[in-house]
């Protein structure tokens, strides 16, 4: 079984819709939407949701105040200022760390954990889609990712599917680090602006420093050229493979507001040459075929 993951070192740069994109023009396999945080594969997956499970994690500290002698320790302690002084708690300062808790000498507060979120299994017209989401404001995502991620291993194999496409996070931070782990390759999309470069670069390092096989896709290349020109010379001098350039083209939008793949909207356009191309090369890189071989997808 192979995992791609598709992800960004900042987000807008369009790596959810080459997701989707990829989803309508391969075969035999599972979608997965590890983005829990600003989840959006599903608005143009349109999923017909089979099944759904609350997702638990953390907790947010409670004084019981039958047991509270009002010692004080507890305010004491808490690093973040969650406990006021008629002895309760500010929800929204508790980090749920816990240290009152464990420390209290009446043992008086307690810790119940919290529902977070929710995830998903769902059908599509492109398949199966693990996905879910986060509650506003809410932490965990790393967990949520990794649960996701999990579930869309098991759903692969009992379904007898040879390829995982993850949307993966924007970013370098916890989600992405869960998002990565174990994965068969990532797929970096950036996009010709300085700090699309920059970003690009941090999810690279951060793909190096797991040892998990990086690729490059330049979304809207034909912005700014000399940016372009730019990333590939970075590609070359880190042999990294340039796996596609995606030029800018308003079809992109045109489908979206259709809920539509470009693939579906117009199947004629450059974009989607540009992306059934670059599919194509991914498909038969050593990173994602390391064998060399012929792989379902």
């Amino acid at each position: 079984m192979r995992e791609l993951v598709i992800l960004s070192g900042k987000g807008g740069t369009g790596k959810t819709s080459l997701t989707a994109e990829f989803a309508a023009i391969s075969e035999n396999r599972v979608l997965c939407d590890a983005d829990v945080d600003a989840a959006d594969l599903h608005l143009l997956m349109a999923p017909d949701i089979q099944r759904y499970t609350d997702f638990k994690g953390g907790g947010i500290a409670v004084i019981n105040t039958d047991k509270c002698t009002e010692c004080g320790q507890c305010i004491e302690l808490c690093r973040f200022g969650a406990v006021k002084d008629h002895f309760e708690i500010d929800d929204i300062a508790c980090e749920g760390c816990g240290v009152c808790v464990d420390l209290c000498p009446e043992q008086a507060i307690d810790f119940p954990i919290k529902t977070c979120g929710q995830w998903y299994i769902s059908e599509t017209r492109f398949g199966p889609l693990v996905h879910a989401r986060l509650g506003i404001a809410e932490e965990n995502s790393g967990k949520l990712v990794a649960l996701v991620r999990q579930e869309a291993k098991k759903l692969a194999e009992e379904k007898n599917m040879g390829l995982i496409l993850t949307d993966g996070p924007p970013g370098i931070g916890c989600p992405v680090i869960a998002s990565i782990g174990g994965a068969t390759a990532l797929l970096v999309v950036t996009e010709p602006t300085v700090s699309g470069v920059h970003d690009m670069g941090r999810a690279i390092e951060l793909a190096d420093h797991f040892k998990v096989p990086a690729m490059i896709c330049v979304n809207k290349f034909d912005l700014n050229p000399d940016q372009t020109n730019g990333i590939e010379k970075l590609a070359k001098d880190r042999n990294i493979a340039m796996v596609g350039k995606i030029p800018f083209d308003p079809v992109f939008t045109e489908s979206m507001v259709q809920g539509k793949t470009v693939f579906e909207y117009n199947k004629t356009s450059d974009v989607n040459a540009a992306t059934k191309q670059m599919w194509d090369r991914i498909m038969a890189s050593p990173e994602m075929n390391p064998s060399g071989g012929q792989i379902s997808g």
